[in-house]
């Protein structure tokens, strides 16, 4: 099972952009799928989540309103549209599937178990 994040760039401040994180494997029947940024310098932040069962979302504060994350179960694809960037969200952005979760969606890193290898978001003033 693997994860390939894609869909980063370099934009100016209010631009918007979409992430794509595709998934091989027998994945996407449960659990929960995360995105996190990490900033040069920084520890890595949970942005945003959906579980796969209840459909359930969670955002960072931060982001709320801004981002959306959002499936395609045919293609086994997750999404995470972004717009009204600002340069404070510049990270590489990573996606992760934790295969425990039960209808919730954890902020916590160590609770993914898998992750893929990052996109880099870059947003100019």
């Amino acid at each position: 099972v693997q994860l390939q994040a894609s869909g980063g760039g370099l934009v100016q401040a209010g631009a918007s952009l979409r992430l794509s994180c595709a998934a091989s494997g027998h994945i996407f029947r449960w659990g929960s799928m995360g995105w996190f940024r990490q900033a040069q310098g920084k520890e890595r932040e949970f942005t945003a989540g959906i579980n796969l069962d209840s459909g359930r979302t969670a955002y960072e504060d931060s982001v709320r309103g801004r981002l959306s994350i959002s499936i395609d179960r045919g293609k086994k694809t997750v999404y995470l549209q972004m717009s009204s960037l600002r340069p404070e969200d510049t990270a590489v952005y990573y996606c992760a599937f934790d295969r425990s979760a039960t209808g919730v969606v954890s902020s916590t890193p160590v609770d993914y178990d898998l992750w893929g290898q990052g996109t880099q978001v870059t947003v100019s003033s």
